[in-house]
């Protein structure tokens, strides 16, 4: 974050010994201590929500991405059924008006007429 190497540490003691006295410094380096170390678990909570903020946004993203192409294969798969469907449907109305039709005749199970053969007995 910084860069502050001995040296430069060494200046800031120095002179804050010399400002603030040998009776107040330490009280001094606790308090800065504790600010630090609040100031640091500030940041690391921001970081921590901004991460989580980002993971869950690609997720939604991801899911819906995933969505999407989930309903193209449905409807890739729905489309070809829909003709035949359609087709089998107007050959099944077909075949049962064609039904009556052929009971009209009163045929017996051989093909024969049954008022032909009462006729000729």
């Amino acid at each position: 974050m910084f860069d502050i190497g001995f040296a430069e540490l060494l200046i800031i003691g120095v002179v804050a010994l010399l400002v603030l006295g040998p009776d107040k410094l330490p009280t001094a380096i606790r308090t800065l201590g504790l600010w630090v170390g609040k100031f640091r678990r500030t940041v690391s909570g921001i970081q921590a929500e901004i991460s989580e903020e980002l993971r869950l946004d690609e997720m939604r993203r991801n899911a819906a991405i995933e969505k999407e192409r989930l309903d193209r294969e449905l409807a890739e798969m729905q489309t070809p059924f829909k003709p035949e469907q359609q087709s089998t449907d107007a050959a099944s109305a077909g075949a049962t008006q064609a039904e009556p039709a052929s009971s009209a005749g009163h045929s017996d199970a051989g093909g024969n007429d049954s008022h032909r053969n009462k006729a000729d007995s």
